[in-house]
């Protein structure tokens, strides 16, 4: 048995899925029946719950032979006070449980302890997993996710740019979440590691945010579409309009300063093993019919 923590998500949905298309069972982990049936529907267990809750964790993994784990984002709170209570409740129950083995999701600037906003919460949480000493841990460190561009989708149509608080040549390795998802399933399936290990996924090529806005003007009908660094303050505006808590707009432009500043940046060199197939071309397929639906 495995459990997927973060079932409903969009590398935890690809995990859950992949392992029970290889005939494997699946405990699908979240917040939300609903939201779980579709899982269920395909032949996984439900487990509805707190992940901050250290006793559901422990139930939620209990007989398990591998866990796929993230800290569910939550951007309504202080998202770093949040990623210390459940991180420390998700480690708490997987080691009370007796997991052998965990696939972590973390991200590429895990390196740093400090000035990565979000990024150092998963950095906490991968040192919380390395004093398990009876637990083999995986952490898999992804570049910039693809499916981030959706949020911008409404400052598209609205302004006509994208925008970051982001240097607009500065290369950031970017990956789409399907194949993050494959991945931890294909370790999962087959439980080759042990001890605590990081591997990078670096997606199909780093690529400038220039670039990604000639690509996705091109997927949306859109050729000239342009790429602004916008400063903080803008970036700000478009989180707090999102509903996301002060601490939590204060941690995104901590990171969106760590891209800019250098730290949150590749330790691998790029090989075929921590690149992914899937193209930024091939992922604004999607994103363009969002845009145009």
């Amino acid at each position: 048995m495995y459990a997927v923590i973060g079932a409903t998500g969009n590398t935890g949905r690809v995990v859950a899925e992949d392992l029970l298309a290889a005939g494997l069972p699946v405990r699908a982990i979240g917040r939300s029946e609903e939201r779980l049936a579709t899982l269920v529907e395909k032949g996984a267990e439900a487990a509805v719950g707190d992940v901050s809750d250290d006793e559901f964790v422990a139930r939620a993994c209990d007989g398990v032979g591998g866990v796929y784990h993230l800290i569910p984002p939550r951007y309504d709170v202080d998202l770093l006070a949040w990623q210390t209570e459940s991180g420390k409740a998700l480690v708490s129950g997987i080691r009370d449980a007796g997991v052998p083995y965990v696939v972590n999701l973390s991200s590429v600037g895990a390196q740093h302890r400090e000035g990565t906003g979000p990024i150092a919460g998963l950095r906490e949480q991968e040192d919380r997993f390395n004093e398990l000493t009876e637990t083999n841990v995986l952490h898999l460190r992804p570049g910039w996710f693809m499916e981030n561009m959706y949020m911008m989708l409404d400052a598209i149509r609205g302004m006509g740019v994208l925008g970051m608080p982001i240097p607009g040549d500065l290369p950031v390795p970017m990956i789409a979440t399907r194949d993050i998802g494959a991945e931890a399933a294909r370790r999962l399936a087959a439980l080759d590691f042990d001890g605590h290990h990081i591997k990078e996924l670096l997606g199909p090529r780093e690529y400038t945010l220039t670039e990604v806005a000639a690509i996705i003007g091109a997927a949306i009908g859109q050729p000239d579409l342009p790429y602004v660094t916008v400063p903080e303050e803008a970036a700000a505006e478009g989180f707090e309009q999102m509903g996301a808590h002060p601490a939590t707009v204060s941690a995104f432009l901590e990171m969106y300063r760590g891209f800019g500043e250098g730290r949150v940046v590749a330790q691998e060199a790029r090989s075929a093993a921590n690149t992914t197939p899937t193209t930024l071309e091939e992922f604004a397929v999607g994103l363009a019919a969002a845009y145009n639906a």
